[in-house]
């Protein structure tokens, strides 16, 4: 067993790791930065943030004045409606950033809650604009990363505009697949962080279609379900049903 100093100063080295040590660099925003580049990053990753389930990272109506880079954890975001039920608008995991819906208004626009025991890096906003414009690898992977926000989003209103109920939860079963696979873990093989209830509420439907079309996806053999263990058995027979 090492001795006691030994483990305060492992812990210590873990906390300082940022960006330059940080095994989700392709999937975040340092992806194609040089050494010095990335120690400047470093500097503007202000602090690391813990969060309990169920804590809120922001609230809908707060000053605007950090982004933040998930490190582990799993988060959804929503919005309150008008007849005072929360609209589930996404769901966030490790690798992705969160705050975005703050730029344009410098206010955020919806709540940020943890869906399990999570921790995110926070950037504060204006000194990465600085950085970007002095790093321009730095400004294109950020436009990249907006844009990819964009594009889900778009890929979202277009799965609500136009898919049936089976339709809309095996795109989103195979979104979710196709995010894991990206960091390494199980395509086939993952818990659920989010509530059915919360699914249905992302996906436009009815907790019991929820439910009624997962338990049609196992009668059909297509998936295997545990509680919010998912094993996807069939991945070209989830492909097919959105093709129908």
């Amino acid at each position: 067993m090492p001795p006691q100093g030994a483990t305060a100063k492992v812990t210590l080295e873990v906390i300082k790791t940022a960006c330059s040590n940080c095994n989700l660099q392709e999937l975040c925003l340092p992806y194609g930065l040089n050494q010095m580049e990335l120690a400047k990053l470093d500097e503007l990753v202000s602090t690391r943030k813990r969060l309990k389930r169920g804590e809120h990272l922001y609230r809908s109506g707060q000053p605007f004045d950090s982004i933040y880079a998930i490190r582990s954890g799993f988060f959804k975001t929503d919005v309150l409606i008008e007849d005072g039920r929360d609209q589930v608008t996404g769901f966030q995991m490790t690798g992705e950033l969160l705050g975005l819906d703050g730029i344009s208004s410098e206010i955020h626009t919806c709540n940020a809650v943890a869906l399990e025991d999570s921790e995110v890096c926070t950037i504060p906003f204006a000194l990465l604009e600085d950085l970007s414009r002095e790093i321009h690898t730095l400004q294109k992977h950020f436009h990249k990363v907006m844009s990819r926000e964009i594009v889900r989003d778009h890929g979202v209103m277009m799965l609500l505009g136009t898919m049936r109920a089976e339709e809309r939860l095996a795109a989103f079963l195979l979104n979710l697949s196709q995010r894991f696979t990206a960091r390494g873990y199980s395509p086939a093989e993952f818990n659920l962080r989010m509530t059915r209830d919360e699914i249905g509420s992302y996906l436009g439907l009815k907790l019991e279609t929820v439910s009624r079309a997962f338990s049609r996806f196992q009668e059909e053999g297509l998936i295997a379900v545990q509680q919010k263990h998912i094993r996807i058995l069939n991945t070209p027979g989830l492909k097919k049903l959105m093709t129908h």
